[in-house]
């Protein structure tokens, strides 16, 4: 397995560049789809939205009543989760 940094990747070999550059121009109605299935009502009901997706973290202060916090460490470890998830579930449910 090959990683590479963000910004370091290796330059595109020119014969590359060309082949990319000649896909980005073929218009929509060029395009082959008949290798594909089509998306049936099925799939849609199993999809789930962004499973590889990392969340990005922010570290912020904010200021909890003491017995709520004292009530979220009570519980040990990870009160700081489920105090994010309480949260988002909040954020998600506000927009129905």
């Amino acid at each position: 397995m090959v990683r590479y940094k963000q910004g370091e990747l290796p330059p595109i070999a020119g014969e590359r560049k060309a082949e990319l550059k000649t896909l980005a121009e073929r218009p929509d109605s060029k395009i082959d789809y008949s290798g594909i299935p089509p998306l049936i009502e099925e799939f849609w009901q199993r999809a789930v939205r962004g499973p590889f997706y990392k969340l990005v973290k922010k570290l912020t202060s904010v200021r909890i009543d003491a017995d709520v916090l004292d009530w979220f460490k009570s519980q040990g470890r990870g009160y700081h989760t489920r105090i994010n998830v309480i949260l988002r579930r909040e954020m998600l449910t506000s927009f129905r």
